[in-house]
């Protein structure tokens, strides 16, 4: 099932990079943006990460919180974190439970491709306070990617 705006955002309950527990419910109230990227350490993704770091209070700003998801595990996040100073939590998603809820695994060719190699599409979901999908942005642009959505919030 392919989410849309509007759509009641899945629960999930993770766990982040360093071991910390997380739950959509922990971000009601606040707006999330709530990003799946293929794998640490990669250069589009690392793009992608540094521009939500780099305008990180500026998302804050606009009452929003980042979490990115990826189905490496906590060590390789751990060290992705480290190595690019990210100012956010990234879950552990390593049975790619959460990337499933949110449609971000499968599709097409590259998504049946990607789902033998456990790895999650590329595709971002701004979800509001009452934990409803706001914004969806399928494709997005990694270098710039902080400034889309400082236009959607």
């Amino acid at each position: 099932m392919k989410l849309k705006i509007g759509d009641a955002a899945p629960l999930f309950n993770a766990t982040t990079a360093d071991g910390s527990p997380v739950k959509l419910s922990d971000y009601f109230g606040t707006k999330l943006v709530l990003y799946f990227y293929p794998m640490d350490d990669t250069p589009g993704c690392t793009q992608q990460a540094c521009s939500l770091r780099d305008h990180h209070r500026a998302i804050r700003d606009k009452g929003a919180d980042i979490l990115g998801v990826s189905t490496q595990d906590a060590a390789s996040h751990q060290h992705f974190t480290e190595k690019y100073h990210l100012s956010f939590p990234l879950i552990a998603d390593t049975d790619s439970a959460v990337a499933q809820a949110y449609g971000a695994v499968g599709g097409g060719l590259m998504g049946a491709a990607r789902n033998l190699l456990g790895i999650a599409n590329r595709i971002t979901y701004i979800i509001d306070e009452s934990g409803h999908i706001a914004h969806i942005i399928d494709r997005p642009d990694c270098a710039n990617h902080a400034g889309e959505v400082l236009r959607l919030l």
